[in-house]
């Protein structure tokens, strides 16, 4: 790396005094090259009073900010221990934005362990870093329409996960209470302001796996109260679902993202997670036997069709039989970067067309979730 050095700019608006007085809020820049560092605080410094530094130099940060932008590859483990280093002045921060060009599991992972609260993938986009900044009392509009704020159940949901995922990378115990409060969480924004809400804020603030398994739980928790599930059954859905992909810790991202059909040796490898995520947790004396059930079998079809056990029929309970539709349902309405999300309808009619896979009357039941909620 190059000598250390530390940028520090006012920002005063078109110049008048008036402008530099209204106290633009203070926002801390860390970056590991001069470059980089250069580039955020160029975006912001228009908008914010911006002090940043190089990751390699001694801490300045004096004065709690009101976010903090890293700009960092989360590989190199100097980087990683210089965040740690600050790791007690960040979490004064209200907003901390991590910008990450290698969006492997275990660096989004670690952006959340670090605490992000929101990390942004690939190359600096400036209306969505200012965007993601924006104060609520501002204007919400941008140039490029509303982009709400991260919201809270999401963030911590989507922190739950990377930090699941982390844990079985690393062969690291995994905080089983913290991702069933997370479920807890969804559960309760769900109820309170809805389905379509939850797929809205999810899909505009997560790629991936991630925003697959905060949809699945979203969707699998509208489906319990759509049915008028007990209070216990819809903690065993929101855990199932949370749980579910975690054997997808071991499956290469190229795998996971590929764009386009899997070939045959893929397909296995896909093939491999519900039973590796058994494995993971099924020495866990937190998680219930539901649960692994739920997490081993969320892939099995009525007709026996299914991986990894081909069960069919009664084998199959109904907490997963009602995770595998919210599961598929899930799957074909997410947002990737090589592909539009599906319309609702759409993905309901193949779930209809599934004969003899999925419950008849679960499918029809969960028609009201896919169309309407």
């Amino acid at each position: 790396m190059q000598n250390a050095r530390t940028i520090s700019s006012l920002v005063k608006g078109d110049g008048s005094a008036r402008e530099a007085q209204a106290a633009p809020m203070y926002v801390h820049v860390l970056a590991d090259s001069s470059e980089r560092l250069a580039g955020v605080c160029s975006i912001l410094e228009r908008r914010f009073t911006v002090a940043g530094e190089r990751l390699d130099a001694e801490s300045k940060l004096s004065q709690a900010p009101f976010a903090v932008v890293i700009r960092a590859d989360l590989r190199a483990l100097e980087n990683i221990a210089a965040i740690k280093k600050r790791s007690a002045n960040l979490a004064k921060a209200r907003k901390r934005i991590f910008v990450i060009d290698h969006t492997s599991h275990l660096c989004i992972s670690q952006a959340y362990a670090l605490g992000a609260t929101l990390v942004l993938p690939g190359t600096i986009n400036k209306i969505n870093l200012l965007a993601a900044l924006a104060d609520p009392a501002e204007s919400r509009a941008t140039a490029q329409g509303e982009l709400p704020q991260p919201d809270n159940a999401v963030e911590t949901a989507a922190t739950a996960i990377a930090s699941m995922f982390t844990a079985v990378t690393l062969g690291e115990p995994i905080d089983v209470d913290g991702t069933k409060e997370a479920g807890r969480r969804i559960a309760s924004r769900i109820a309170e302001h809805g389905l379509s809400e939850w797929l809205t804020t999810v899909r505009r603030h997560h790629e991936g796996t991630y925003q697959h398994c905060l949809l699945v739980t979203g969707v699998a928790v509208d489906f319990g109260l759509s049915l008028g599930v007990g209070r216990t059954d819809l903690e065993r859905l929101h855990s199932a679902a949370m749980f579910h992909d975690i054997g997808k810790a071991q499956v290469p991202l190229t795998i996971l993202d590929k764009p386009g059909r899997l070939d045959a040796e893929e397909r296995a490898m896909i093939e491999t997670h519900p039973a590796a995520g058994f494995d993971f947790l099924k020495d866990n004396k937190d998680i219930s036997p539901e649960i692994l059930d739920a997490v081993r079998h969320h892939h099995e079809y009525l007709d026996g069709s299914g991986y990894p056990d081909a069960l069919c029929g009664e084998s199959i309970s109904d907490v997963v039989r009602i995770l595998t539709i919210s599961d598929i349902f899930a799957a074909l309405i997410e947002h990737r970067h090589y592909k539009p999300s599906m319309p609702r309808a759409d993905a309901y009619n193949i779930l209809c067309g599934m004969t003899g896979k999925l419950e008849k009357a679960l499918v029809s039941s969960f028609k009201n979730v896919a169309l309407t909620r």
